[in-house]
């Protein structure tokens, strides 16, 4: 994977030439400031939220109203947050252009990761405090500021680029008609089910109808119009069997290959496997993978990221000295309530 097949990913880069086929959006510049807000590793402070009230009415006088102190340190400073009066007025009319809610993103990434700190437990933002609360608490959007190519393996300087917020209309998606999708040589190579850790049992009925209405919309709208021959993009099917663009990302490492291994998809190899024989006989049919039943349900991936990492590696068996030590501790518990 190349720097310049990252660059190519960005939103900005594709969008122009796909508005059509993908969900409005509206991009915005990012200030200096308001990136070096995003990225301060300070008290987390959001911009833009009402402070919340000091005074209580009492009960039987209306006159008579008492501050509560929550502390009694007389040295004790509010934090307050920066304001971004010109930005946060181009954010708040794009919003309201937008229908009023909008799915954000930087460049390249959303803050998939930090869904739960929202009060909705949702990416759904309505104002740009929303915003700043899911982006300063996602390591995807971290990790676009800090190491966009860190996956590249190429020597050559780092391109310059401007960093952008992209705001989408909000539409609500089911889960379960994401399909993300594998282009190499400008040839699509491989189909899976975007949310594969549950199981939907219409996708493993409809799979040869979903795999070519998603072949179709490649070969009619994608299909040679990419700027590159090596690349993945995601795409939604609606109800009406509709197919719709969601996004384009690079072809390798630090994009997930979810049901299939960045080995096989890079080789070819094996991703015919448990392709029936009518599927198999079309040269330039997609190999197409989903979850086909319950006992193969996994726990999202994004769980990682709302609990301590000593918990994960517990849970998945990682890390076979705290296991132990867990169990030495249980034990011990039981020993002393024994005595």
């Amino acid at each position: 994977m190349k720097k310049e097949q990252v660059l190519k990913c960005q939103f900005s880069s594709w969008y122009p030439d796909f508005k059509s086929q993908t969900i409005r959006s509206i991009i915005i510049p990012l200030p200096q400031n308001v990136k070096d807000y995003l990225l301060d590793d300070g008290t987390l402070v959001v911009s833009g939220r009402e402070d919340p009230p000091t005074c209580f009415q009492g009960d039987n006088n209306e006159d008579e109203t008492e501050e509560i102190q929550w502390s009694d340190d007389e040295n004790t400073t509010t934090l307050t947050a920066p304001e971004f009066p010109e930005f946060a007025l181009k954010v708040e009319e794009a919003i309201s252009s937008l229908g009023g809610s909008v799915f954000p993103k930087l460049n390249w990434s959303a803050p998939r990761d930090a869904y739960w700190i929202a009060l909705n437990s949702s990416l759904k933002c309505k104002c740009l405090s929303d915003i700043f609360l899911l982006f300063k608490s996602s390591d995807f959007i971290t990790r676009d500021f800090t190491q966009p190519f860190v996956h590249c393996n190429d020597d050559s300087p780092d391109p310059s680029f401007e960093y952008e917020l992209v705001l989408r209309k909000w539409c609500e998606l089911i889960p379960g008609a994401e399909f993300r999708c594998f282009v190499k040589e400008n040839k699509l190579i491989g189909i899976a089910q975007r949310d594969y850790t549950q199981y939907y049992e219409y996708i493993s009925k409809q799979k040869e109808e979903i795999c070519r209405c998603v072949q179709e919309f490649f070969k009619k709208h994608i299909q040679y119009k990419f700027f590159d021959e090596d690349f993945v993009f995601d795409v939604y099917r609606d109800s009406a069997g509709r197919v719709w663009l969601i996004d384009f990302n690079p072809f390798g490492g630090v994009t997930d290959s979810l049901l299939f291994t960045w080995e096989e998809l890079r080789s070819g190899n094996s991703l015919k496997d448990g392709q029936d024989e009518g599927a198999a006989m079309e040269l330039d049919y997609p190999s197409f993978r989903c979850t086909n039943s319950n006992l193969t349900v996994q726990p999202s991936p994004y769980l990682s990221y709302r609990l301590p990492k000593d918990f994960v590696d517990l849970s998945t068996g990682e890390d076979v000295h705290k296991l132990i030590d867990l169990l030495k501790l249980k034990r011990n518990q039981q020993d002393d309530e024994e005595s």
